[in-house]
């Protein structure tokens, strides 16, 4: 299993904004629901637009080009459950907020 990175601090994050981090050579989206963060791929599989930019609602961000909308809990695409983008372990420790992360399990689409 890979190890967790410090990718921002917590006074960093916004409720229902996104925030590109890079974990390695990994885009990561990372948001704050209810207090809480959560981390997803940031990049939306059907058409490669950055999820961090995208609408925050109730758990759900809306990718900004083309409305797909994936769970920030789980990564599960909210029309298609069948299809999940990656969803990486979160962990606060002190004020550091830390990715560890997933292996890949996202399905391609056009």
């Amino acid at each position: 299993m890979s190890e967790f990175h410090t990718v921002c601090k917590v006074q960093e994050l916004r409720e229902g904004e996104g925030k590109t981090v890079a974990v390695g050579k990994k885009l990561v989206a990372v948001f704050l629901v209810e207090g809480n963060p959560f981390a997803i791929d940031d990049c939306c599989p059907h058409m490669g637009a950055s999820l961090s930019g995208g609408y925050v609602e109730s758990g759900i961000v809306t990718c900004p080009w083309h409305a797909w909308r994936f769970r920030v809990t789980d990564g599960t695409w909210a029309d298609n459950p069948r299809i999940k983008i990656g969803c990486h372990s979160v962990r606060v420790v002190g004020d550091d907020v830390q990715v560890q992360l997933a292996s890949p399990t996202a399905e391609r689409t056009s």
